[in-house]
């Protein structure tokens, strides 16, 4: 083991201590997340003064684990750890291909990762230019993306509108909308898996997040995701009281069709 793997062992050690191992399957996908490559990432962005030290879970999802971050100033970010033992590949290439911004063969499972990591930040970034209210990206690196915590100034999370709906629903949704048509309009991206799982409740304003796999607006799946994000939003909204239908949700969006509107 060389010296820069031994000391990511050891400061990646210390970060796992500081939480508690209550069962096989939590030490299974600690595993899982920090393995050999992973640490040597992790290690690299906190000589590069991104990351101090790992503080507990955000979320975690079959592909990636959202972890709390502390950078030196005592701030908070959230890791993103996308883990190679259990990616969905074959999803992860419908979505890859075909962008103009990705060009490699496609049999390289942790080149993928690391692209697909990539296209995360790339469209946080673009959406963000477009001032579509989503998390500030600060740095993809390998398999793992460090972002804007989105959350209040003690380190509690935002949570996700399927865990708290909000409390003025279509009033929530108009605002929805609108982040929604800059998403769009202004960064000319398709969102691809937008649901209440993944639109944050912050302080009553929706923050959109796991746009890895949004796709750019000439990309040739792009109508057919639209047209899914539009009827899934619709349909889960109206489930928690929203008045608005999906043929008002696409009037507000600004077209008759579902062809790309932009």
């Amino acid at each position: 083991m060389d010296d820069k793997v031994a000391k990511a062992d050891f400061k990646m050690q210390k970060i796992i201590s500081q939480k508690r191992i209550k069962s096989v399957e939590d030490r299974r996908v600690g595993s899982e997340i920090f393995d050999r490559q992973t640490l040597k990432t992790l290690y690299k962005l906190a000589n590069q003064d991104y990351l101090r030290v790992l503080n507990g879970a955000i979320s975690t999802g079959k592909e990636a684990n959202v972890l709390k971050g502390i950078r030196d100033d005592d701030s908070i970010v959230a890791v993103k750890i996308y883990r190679i033992a259990t990616s969905d590949f074959r999803k992860m290439q419908y979505y890859i291909q075909g962008d103009p911004r990705f060009n490699f063969k496609l049999g390289n499972k942790r080149r993928l990762i690391n692209s697909w990591v990539n296209k995360e930040f790339r469209n946080l970034k673009r959406a963000k230019e477009a001032n579509v209210n989503v998390p500030e990206p600060m740095v993809a690196m390998n398999n793992v993306l460090i972002l804007e915590f989105i959350g209040d100034d003690i380190g509690n999370p935002a949570q996700t509108v399927k865990n708290q709906n909000p409390q003025d629903v279509d009033g929530f949704l108009d605002k929805l909308l609108v982040e929604i048509k800059k998403f769009v309009k202004d960064a000319h991206l398709v969102h691809g898996d937008l649901s209440t799982f993944n639109i944050l409740n912050k302080d009553e304003k929706p923050v959109i997040i796991d746009v890895s796999q949004s796709v750019v607006s000439d990309h040739t799946i792009a109508n057919e995701l639209l047209e899914r994000d539009i009827k899934t939003i619709a349909n889960e909204f109206k489930k928690m009281g929203s008045s608005k239908s999906f043929e008002d949700i696409k009037e507000f969006l600004g077209f008759k069709s579902l062809d790309f509107p932009y």
